[in-house]
């Protein structure tokens, strides 16, 4: 094959203090030299992308660099016998739109360590549908069985539950048969997620105050914690004895305010998710367990399609909570 002089791509550079993103043609050369080049055909809209973006957090740590941290679409080039031209393939993690050109961009050049090829039952615009979000939920989901879970152990909490990992989570433990209680800011979006299988709607100002106890009474079987501060110190809090607790996220903040007594009287297990540097044979296995186990429906349920051109402002929205479910970038658009 050969590979087009030129690619458009979404990137965020910097004009002294101020930030400055928007899509430029750029040549091949700008490419890294790596083992795999790729036809990027969809990425999609997560947290991190925003604070990249908006330059809300320090996520890019050189500019220029084209943003974007996972991506799908069929390879080009291979230097490597593990991708031949042809195959489908996945990115999620590994720097890439941080300190390596990242997905907002039709072609991508990477190491052959950081693909996965598709699962059965995957193509490359539901990969990116499922994206880091849900790679992140599935590998909640896989700490929290590793650590005794199951559906008869009681009620699951899902927080920040309309998002893009919140979203996935109550839908794939609800397919899993657990008791799915969905804590959200928004109790506008009830419906789309009692349609997602979650079985009560929790308004976020019930855990928005500090907790008044180290303990409170024992309410919950397991957790998937997508927020952090104020919510996560008094989920751990009302945690049942021995359960455990998946937290991946900080949309409500860093800090985490509470005591040792949860972990050494009720043996809670805090368990902490990283989608960025996961190792591969723990990727493969979340991966196939999400090509037989998301529903397709509810999976385009929680999709919505845009353009690189819609970037900017997707990602103010997605920092004030006002998205809701996944957003899938069209690269090529």
């Amino acid at each position: 094959m050969t590979l087009n002089k030129t690619y458009r791509a979404f990137v965020v550079d910097r004009d002294g203090e101020k930030l400055i993103s928007g899509i430029q043609e750029l040549d091949i050369s700008a490419l890294p030299d790596a083992d795999v080049k790729v036809r990027v055909q969809w990425s999609s809209l997560n947290y991190k992308d925003g604070l990249a973006i908006t330059g809300a957090a320090p996520i890019i740590r050189k500019t220029p660099m084209t943003a974007g941290i996972d991506f799908s679409g069929i390879v080009e080039e291979s230097a490597i016998e593990d991708f031949v031209p042809g195959d489908e393939v996945v990115l999620t993690g590994w720097g890439v739109g941080e300190t390596h050109p990242g997905g907002f961009a039709q072609l991508a050049s990477v190491q052959g360590d950081w693909l996965e090829k598709l699962p059965d039952g995957l193509d490359p615009k539901n990969a990116m549908a499922i994206g880091t979000a849900g790679l992140t939920s599935m590998l909640c989901v896989m700490g929290l069985e590793n650590n005794g879970l199951k559906p008869s152990s009681g009620p699951v909490i899902v927080t920040g539950a309309a998002g893009g990992v919140g979203s996935l989570a109550v839908a794939i433990l609800s397919d899993l048969g657990y008791e799915v209680s969905a804590l959200t800011g928004r109790k506008d979006y009830s419906e789309f997620l009692t349609n997602l299988g979650a079985k009560e709607i929790i308004g976020r100002n019930e855990f928005s105050e500090e907790v008044s106890k180290p303990l409170l009474s024992e309410r919950w079987a397991g957790a998937v914690d997508v927020v952090g501060g104020k919510i996560l110190a008094k989920i751990i809090s009302q945690m049942k004895y021995g359960a455990p607790l998946a937290a991946c996220g900080l949309a409500g903040g860093s800090e985490l305010n509470t005591t040792v007594l949860p972990f050494i009287l009720r043996g809670v297990k805090l368990i902490g998710i990283d989608s960025v540097m996961c190792p591969k044979p723990l990727r493969v296995s979340a991966w196939n367990r999400i090509a037989k186990q998301i529903s397709k429906e509810k999976l385009s349920s929680i999709t919505n399609i845009h353009s690189m051109s819609d970037l900017d402002g997707l990602g103010k929205d997605i920092l004030r909570g006002a998205i809701r479910g996944r957003i899938v970038i069209d690269v090529n658009k």
